[in-house]
């Protein structure tokens, strides 16, 4: 019996010792498996910094699988510890540092994503700049309909000064730009000052724009104490049929009117002699052909925009063959459709194709086209149908100056308000009055005869080409009549 019991207790002793050598060798493991994991972390983090944001995530995930090893490893030799108190010690100083290392690396981890995230947060703290189509998009929404339709209008002003009915004309109908004719252009520092304190009465862009073509259409000769270059007709211009020469004259014609913040020119004539007898445009076209009326003005309207000033390319359909003047009459165009599309049309259609912003509209009727004398700024079928469906144009559309006899002898104000935006008339060159104009337009769409959404479009086209390409800033006067102006116009003059 006690040999029995001898035996027992000896066998009893050595699995004591096989199990305390065994949780012994599992501490000494479990240790190293957490040092590597420690390693492991650390060289992690470091590579982390400076890689693309979809490593850093990757790390990340990484890590936080070795906490959840960690804390469980950790458990494991919390039960061991539990089960078996042999060597105290030793587990107690396993498990503190099983602990440090896993508090280690979920501090290491934490502070990896403060890091990866906080970028992300100081990014989504920044506002983001508004576009030019949101910037539009919220004017409009804060506009009223009439301020929508007050930038539709480009008016006539009084005098060479701010005096107070222009004040009063821009600061309570807010149109979107006004005209200057020579009669409004005095000294050149009055009427610089004059141009800024027009600009200083509005909140958007103001459209400042002038009649400067060249020969007997050109406004700055006007102005006194600093002369500025002048320009020879369009005529001889095309005479010389240089492109290079004629971008050149664009140039200079844009400089001399930033000089003074004009920013649109109604320039260049498009409009195709049908003779060079032809007296209604005579030598404001560039000629008899079509092709090097369309290369030529094209090449002015570059040179033009490349300084600051919008180009507006006129007269759709065409005057060149006209026999009457429109400032007194409506003219009557007998040609087919056909012939504009093989002579009046092409210089047109080529600045369609060259990026056109602005088209302005004869007063003139095309019977055989419309069918009846109504004038082309008032016809949809020339306007609509024909320039911008059929030959694509998708830029801004202005009537002539509304206050000539072609329309006037023919129409209320109020027709041919209606007419000409139910047409597809984005802008009215020098309506009647602002007031006027305004309470007319809004009493048309009362009646329901002009849809507010045709307003609301008219009036995007026209912010997005202030925001785009207005220019509200001026040269130096040194531009003004200088010798390399000079220089350059005395090639056409030779």
């Amino acid at each position: 019996m006690k040999k029995n019991t001898k035996l027992i207790l000896g066998t009893i002793g050595a699995l004591t010792s096989i199990v305390v050598f065994a949780v012994l060798l599992f501490t000494y493991y479990d240790g190293q498996i957490l040092r590597k994991n420690e390693e492991k972390n650390s060289h992690s983090l470091s590579s982390s910094v400076g890689s693309s944001q979809k490593n850093t995530n990757s790390t990340s995930n990484d890590s936080s699988t070795n906490i959840d090893n960690s804390n469980s490893i950790s458990n494991s030799n919390t039960q061991s510890n539990t089960q078996t108190n042999t060597n105290t010690s030793t587990n107690t100083n396993t498990n503190k540092n099983t602990n440090s290392s896993s508090n280690k690396n979920t501090s290491t981890n934490s502070n990896k994503k403060t890091n990866s995230n906080k970028p992300t947060n100081s990014n989504s703290n920044v506002t983001k700049p508004l576009t030019v189509a949101e910037t539009v998009d919220r004017k409009l929404k804060e506009m009223t309909l009439d301020e929508k339709i007050g930038q539709m209008l480009i008016i006539s002003v009084t005098g060479t000064s701010l005096n107070s009915t222009t004040k009063n004309n821009l600061t309570k109908y807010k149109p979107g730009g006004v005209i200057l004719f020579a009669n409004n252009l005095a000294d050149y520092n009055t009427t610089i000052q004059f141009v800024d304190n027009m600009k200083k009465t509005s909140s958007i862009p103001l459209i400042v724009s002038i009649d400067q073509e060249g020969g007997k259409v050109q406004r700055l000769t006007s102005i006194t104490g600093k002369l500025a270059t002048n320009i020879p007709p369009m005529f001889s211009l095309g005479k010389m049929d240089d492109t290079n020469l004629s971008y050149s004259v664009g140039t200079v014609i844009a400089e001399e009117l930033r000089v003074f913040g004009f920013n649109m020119d109604f320039a260049p004539v498009l409009d195709v002699l049908s003779s060079e007898d032809s007296k209604v445009i005579g030598t404001r076209s560039f000629g008899t052909d079509p092709n090097l009326v369309s290369k030529m003005g094209i090449s002015l309207a570059k040179g033009l925009e490349s300084k600051g000033v919008i180009a507006v390319y006129k007269h759709f359909p065409g005057h060149g063959a006209t026999e009457t003047d429109s400032h007194y009459d409506l003219p009557v165009l007998s040609k087919t459709k056909a012939e504009l599309y093989d002579k009046d049309f092409i210089p047109f259609q080529k600045a369609i194709q060259n990026d056109a912003k602005v088209i302005m509209i004869g007063h003139l009727a095309v019977p055989n086209i419309t069918g009846d004398k109504t004038p082309a700024s008032l016809s949809k079928v020339l306007i609509t149908d024909i320039l911008k469906k059929e030959m694509g144009y998708k830029g801004l559309v202005i009537t002539d100056a509304l206050n000539m006899g072609a329309l006037s002898k023919n129409y209320t104000e109020k027709q041919i308000y209606e007419m000409a935006i139910n047409a597809g008339v984005d802008i009215l060159l020098m309506p009647k009055s602002p007031e006027s104009a305004i309470k007319y337009i809004k009493q048309s769409i009362k009646e329901g005869k002009i849809k507010e959404s045709q307003i609301n479009e008219s009036v995007r086209k026209i912010l997005m080409l202030k925001y785009t390409n207005l220019k509200t800033d001026k040269l130096s006067t040194s531009y003004l009549g200088s010798k390399a102006h000079k220089d350059i116009i005395n090639k056409v003059n030779q």
